[in-house]
C-alpha cells in the first residue's frame, strides 16, 4: 500500500503567504497607526481613482461587500471619507476622500512606500520584481 504524500506545513503557499503578510501587517501597524492596510488601502485607491460608488470601490480594493461597507463606515466616522448619495441611483452610496482623508493619504505617501521597502528588504531588487509578478500572477 502506497503511503499519503507527506503533508510539511512550512511548505505551504497559505502558510508561508500568512506569515509573509502577519509580518507585513505588523510593519504597517508599527509605522502607520493611524489607519489598518486595508483602510490605507481605499484611500490610496480613492486618491488614485477620485470618488466611486461603494460597490466598485470593494472590487477596486478586493474586498467583499460586508468588508468594504465596515471599512467605508469606520473612514466615515474618523472623518477621513464622505459619502453622498449617487445621483443616477439613489440607493447606491458615492465615496470620496475628505479634506482630511486626503491630507492624511499624501502625509504618508512616504511612510507606505517605507512599509513595502521593509516588508521586502530581505529580498535582492531583482527578487522583489520577480516575488511582486509572480504574486500578481496567482492575485
Amino acid at each position: 500500500m502506497a503511503k499519503p504524500p507527506r503533508y510539511v506545513l512550512d511548505d505551504q503557499i497559505g502558510y508561508v503567504l500568512r506569515r509573509a503578510s502577519q509580518r507585513h501587517l505588523a510593519i504597517f501597524s508599527d509605522a502607520l497607526p493611524e489607519v489598518t492596510t486595508t483602510q490605507f488601502a481605499v484611500l490610496a485607491r480613492l486618491a488614485e481613482k477620485g470618488p466611486l460608488s461603494q460597490n466598485h470601490l470593494g472590487r477596486e480594493t478586493a474586498m467583499d461587500a460586508a468588508t468594504i461597507k465596515g471599512v467605508v463606515d469606520r473612514l466615515v466616522r474618523q472623518g477621513l471619507l464622505e459619502t453622498t448619495p449617487d445621483p443616477e441611483d439613489r440607493r447606491r452610496l458615492i465615496v470620496g476622500l475628505s479634506p482630511a482623508g486626503q491630507a492624511l493619504h499624501e502625509r504618508r505617501i512616504a511612510t507606505a512606500l517605507a512599509i513595502s521597502a521593509k516588508t521586502l528588504e530581505p529580498l535582492s531588487a531583482t527578487e522583489q520584481a520577480q516575488l511582486i509578478a509572480l504574486l500578481a500572477r496567482l492575485a
